[in-house]
Order: C-alpha cells, then structure tokens, then sequence
C-alpha cells in the first residue's frame, strides 16, 4: 500500500527500501508496511454487472436498525467476505548485493522474526537475493482472476496467492496499468471460489460505513471499520489517474490491493494509500474507475485510453475572471501536443474547456478521465470559452501514445 508521508502520499508497494525515492525513504518503518487487503473472487461478469455467472456471491443484506442488528451485520460482512479475501506474496531477485538496509527494529526480538521474514530477504545459490513482500487481492473471475495493485507486484519475479483456506497457488501477472494503480494476477484453482459482489461507488456518501479487509504486517484477514471520509480526493500523488475514496477505517502495509466493503458486504474500493504522518487517512480506488480497465486488463494485457493532445491547467478565480468565466468550473489548455487530435482541430493555447461530449468539466483531472475514457476514433464536441466568446471544437480521439511524458491527456 502507498503511504503518504508528511509532505505527500506514498504508495505501499512491494519494491525495496533501495529502489525507494528519498521520500519514501524518509519514513522507512511506513514504506515498509506494505498495504495488504484480501481479495473478494467473483466471476468478470460478476464483477461488471453484480450477477454472479458461478461461484459463491457473497453480499450481505441491508443495514438494520437495532445495535444488535448493527453488530450482525458486520459479523456477516466478515463471515462472507474473507473467504474470498486472498495474500498475494511476492519475491523479487536482486542480484549484487542485499537489497535493504537494516531494520530500526533489527534488534528488538518482538519485531525482528517479522522483518526478517518478510524483509530481511535470503540469499540465493548463484549470489541472488530474495526479497519478499506481502500484499492482497480481490478475486474478480471464477477462473481465478485477481485484481490487486500494480505497487503490489511490481518487478515481481514470483508471486503466490494465499487464500483463506491457508492453499497457495503460483501466480501471474496477466494485465497492468500504473496510472490507475491496478493489476489483475491469476491462478488456476483447484476447487469453486468463493466470489463478491462489486458495488457502485458513485452513489457512496459521506459519513456511510465502510469496512476493510486484507492483512496487515501479514494478519491474515483482518477487519477493520471506519466510515466513508471524503469522495473525490484527487492532487494526491499516487497515480496518474486519482479519483480516490478517503476512509478511517483502520488499513496498514500489508492491505494494499484488498477491498473497501459497503455495509452490504459489495466491494467499492480498493485500498491503495495512506498517509504516513497521520492517523485515519486511508485512500482506496473507486470499483466504478476498476470496472472501466478490468476487463481490458484480461483481455489485453493493458489499457487503450483516448488522448487529446494538450496539456491542462486548473481554472483559478482570479485566471477564470481574466477569461471571462464564472466560477471555477472547467480546465485551461496551456500547451498543444504537435500532430496531436487537438492541433489538427485547431484547439488553442488559452481556451478553456467548459465541456466534453455536452458534459460539464468540473475541473482538469474530470477532463483528463473524460478523455481517457473515450472511444479511440470517436469525434467529441468541445465546449470552449475562447477570447470571451463560446466556441464549439469538434476533436478526432486517438490512442494515448504510450509516453507517459504526455500526461494522458
């Protein structure tokens, strides 16, 4: 799981202190707590729609009102749930030279059998070192599909799924995409998974429960409660494209890649982030933005997102007043990529883009999601303020170039 230090957010990820940045190295004991939830399995079209094709469906009913009815329900979103909850460990083959430096906790007997476990790495026959790290999965397929984080498997040379039942299977990573933070790894299974069901989370709220599950500092199946904090979060600093649910339900290293659970017991996040100075500040991927890439991850190996070729800026007051707006809604072009969909329709340096397709730009990071996406080859209808005046820009979609250079946008 990311974590975030005191100036920013951090991944949780698996990679060694030495692969670290000098941020994350600043605060070794968090980077070190790799976020690890359990994975929920469930067939894609399960996952997708909420029907379930096979396997077990688990999803609690609807919230009662007496305290002990609270407390059962909780209990049933735990009793569902974590048997389809999954450890992902994997292991990593850095040769030269051990990878991590030692722990500040190296010589405490309560914590070292812990790190030396988990991070202390050994040594191979041919001069190698193994680093292990721990994360969780979801599982979105009966076949044996398991959505996690990118983070979570990253430069990972071995990877096993753990489930509930204590059976490992080898693992692979079949599909990725960095800039949402997501992976899908799969297993051959031996035996019927137990699956969940996806939620919606555009209809959450603030102040509603939520309840996570995955395996901190290796806990397996841990459950947590906290409530929904915020929507929406984005400027975080995790990935390219962040839509994030902000929680306080309780989540650690070792929970990144598992699910935020409604109270129905429906997946409608998954937990990525935390911030490391504080306390009660977690943040998970929305299901929704999960839902738009699973299935091309399976089907693909990769993401194909629309690209327009600009490169945005956020809409102050002061910027929007000079433009002849009102308010803040909407996004500045500030460069035009050469030979690019916006060039070849005459986008200019300076517009502002009030509207994609007819629907509203909040704000940069909406137009960048709009854009991605958006069907390559599609012609979109660009609402644009230009020298004070409406302007309507009709823009080809391409393929986001693989440069990441370009911001996908």
């Amino acid at each position: 799981m990311t974590l975030i230090p005191p100036t920013g957010i951090i991944g949780f990820g698996s990679e060694a202190p030495d692969k670290m940045t000098p941020r994350t190295r600043g605060g070794l004991l968090i980077a070190l707590l790799v976020l690890a939830s359990v994975g929920v399995g469930y067939g894609l079209h399960a996952a997708l729609s909420g029907i379930p094709p096979g396997g077990r469906s688990v999803a609690a009913t609807a919230a009662p009102a007496t305290p002990e009815g609270l407390q059962q329900a909780f209990t049933r979103v735990a009793e569902q749930v974590r048997p389809a909850v999954v450890n992902i460990g994997t292991v990593t083959l850095a040769k030269g030279r051990r990878p991590l430096a030692p722990s500040p906790f190296s010589d405490d007997p309560l914590f070292k059998d812990f790190f030396d476990q988990f991070f202390g790495g050994t040594q191979g026959p041919r001069g190698e070192f193994k680093q292990p790290s721990l994360g969780s999965g979801v599982i979105i397929d009966t076949r044996g599909y398991v959505l996690t984080n990118f983070h979570v498997v990253k430069g990972a040379d071995e990877i096993t799924v753990r489930l509930s039942s204590k059976k490992e299977y080898r693992g692979r990573v079949v599909g990725s995409d960095p800039k949402t933070d997501l992976a899908v790894v799969r297993f051959q299974a031996d035996s019927e998974l137990t699956v969940a069901r996806l939620g919606n989370s555009d209809t959450l709220k603030v102040g509603e429960w939520a309840i996570a599950i995955g395996n901190p500092f290796g806990l397996d199946q841990t459950v947590t409660v906290g409530v929904i904090s915020a929507t929406g979060r984005a400027d975080v600093g995790i990935a390219t494209y962040e839509n994030f649910i902000q929680t306080d339900a309780s989540i650690n290293p070792g929970n990144s890649g598992g699910p935020l659970l409604n109270f129905k017991g429906e997946v409608v996040g998954i937990n990525t982030a935390i911030v490391a100075a504080g306390q009660g500040i977690g943040f998970a991927i929305p299901i929704n933005m999960v839902k738009r890439v699973v299935g091309q991850l399976i089907d693909k190996g990769k993401v194909v997102r629309g690209w327009l070729g600009v490169a945005v800026q956020p809409l102050t007051l002061e910027l929007g007043q000079s433009l002849g707006a009102r308010g803040t809604a909407g996004a500045v072009v500030a460069s035009i990529y050469p030979k690019s969909p916006a060039a070849d329709a005459g986008l200019q340096q300076g517009d502002l883009i009030l509207a994609f397709d007819r629907i509203p730009v909040e704000d940069y990071h909406h137009l960048q999601r709009l854009v991605a996406d958006s069907e390559v080859g599609k012609n979109v209808t660009l609402g644009v303020l230009r020298k004070r005046q409406p302007v309507d820009v009709t823009v080809k979609i391409a393929e986001m170039p693989g440069d990441d250079a370009r911001k996908g946008r």
